[in-house]
């Protein structure tokens, strides 16, 4: 009889190891994934924090298109005011003014001389990128002006 009872006893014990690790296994699978709570808390919090970075970012290249535009514009008019300073030393006596020549794509430029009957006279170079694309360069799109005096050498 004892050893029936033993058996017995050693059998339940048995049974309650299988059923708590099962459980616990159970338990387990239960606690390895994440709620819908907090995924949507997570995924709220990375939206807050994503959209100051994407604004930033958009001011960044709207900043460096800006740059980027007025380098160019730069680099045009001082090629252009180099050009007029080269065609005065032979041809003092010529206007070198011009409306709308357009240099490179869409960038357009105007160049104003002044005093062509003295022995100083004064050229100013005007350069911008045509945005609205009807070939004249209006005073919103001027990004660049130059100004330089030009003697009569001989």
């Amino acid at each position: 009889m004892c050893r029936k009872l033993r058996s017995i006893l050693s059998c339940l014990k048995t049974a309650q190891k299988n059923l708590t690790s099962s459980g616990c296994a159970a338990t387990r699978k239960r606690h390895a994934g994440f709620t819908l709570t907090e995924v949507v808390v997570a995924s709220s919090l990375l939206v807050v924090a994503m959209v100051p970075i994407l604004k930033a970012l958009t001011a960044a290249h709207l900043n460096s298109t800006i740059i980027e535009r007025k380098t160019r514009s730069l680099n045009l008019a001082q090629a252009k005011l180099d050009d007029v300073k080269v065609r005065s030393i032979y041809d003092y006596t010529s206007s070198y003014a011009v409306s709308n020549l357009a240099l490179d794509g869409d960038y357009l430029c105007n160049v104003a001389d002044t005093g062509s009957a003295s022995d100083i006279r004064t050229v100013t170079v005007d350069v911008g990128l045509d945005l609205n694309g009807n070939s004249v360069l209006a005073a919103g799109e001027v990004s660049v002006s130059l100004d330089t005096l030009l003697a009569k050498r001989w």
